[in-house]
């Protein structure tokens, strides 16, 4: 077996005892947290904290049966009637099946809290997992969660449109915002989706600045942005929607 391979055996996520108790730690807090809590939530806690203790006992038989950090797979022996080699391999397998059940707990729970709006919680349990090598896992956890947060601002971002008067201007920013600090970066279109409602957002600024008489400053992107003029490039719309607050902000003292 090359070296390679002998430290992937010793590196395995479900053989990291720091990087496999991170989900059942956050389960525990959420039960102590609140003793009240019941139902899924609770449920999904208790499961992930007994299938973590089962997965460490059989990490932990792997590890026994090979007591050299550099050992790959024991040899056999008199002494343990030639089966070690065999009992290693149990346990290793038992190891990674639980861990794979892990995994599926820590997903579980994640529904749960997102039924519950524990946003928070949610991304700590996709960065544990992303840690563990399951950066798979933690993308489509990401996902889900983005998709929950931007359902729950759908209305607000229905709402944005060409003529708006300040108050909606004000409220179409904020909720910009929170779209862009909430939903992950993983969520497939954020920023370009995000950089599509800023043209009507600019067009409802321009509205305003000239019901108000208030002349165009030379260096204003506001008209650029309200004819689609940054609509190619999602990568600055974060800056783009500072640049319009700001321009808001400004009209508004």
């Amino acid at each position: 077996m090359s070296e390679q391979q002998e430290t992937v055996i010793v590196t395995s996520p479900y053989l990291s005892l720091r990087q496999a108790v991170r989900p059942a730690i956050l389960a525990h807090s959420l039960l102590a947290d609140n003793q009240e809590r019941a139902g899924k939530l609770a449920a999904e806690c208790e499961d992930l904290l007994f299938l973590t203790r089962e997965l460490l006992k059989a990490a932990g038989r792997a590890r026994i049966l090979v007591p050299e950090p550099r050992a790959a797979i024991p040899e056999a022996s008199e002494d343990d009637h030639g089966d070690r080699p065999a009992r290693f391999l149990d346990a290793y397998a038992d190891a990674g099946l639980l861990w794979a059940k892990v995994v599926g707990s820590s997903l579980a729970l994640a529904g749960a809290l997102i039924d519950r709006g524990e946003w928070d919680d949610v991304r700590r349990l996709a960065d544990f997992l992303a840690d563990a090598g399951e950066q798979s896992a933690a993308a489509g956890l990401r996902v889900q969660l983005g998709k929950a947060i931007w359902d729950t601002r759908r209305e607000q971002l229905q709402d944005i449109g060409n003529t708006m008067p300040p108050a909606a201007i004000g409220a179409a920013i904020n909720a910009l915002r929170a779209v862009l600090r909430e939903v992950p970066e993983d969520f497939p279109d954020r920023n370009r989706e995000v950089n599509r409602l800023l043209a009507p957002l600019a067009a409802s600024i321009l509205a305003v600045m000239k019901d108000q008489g208030i002349d165009m400053p030379y260096h204003s992107r506001v008209e650029h942005i309200a004819t689609g003029g940054v609509a190619k490039y999602p990568d600055i719309v974060m800056i783009s929607l500072d640049e319009l607050a700001a321009e808001f902000e400004g009209i508004c003292r």
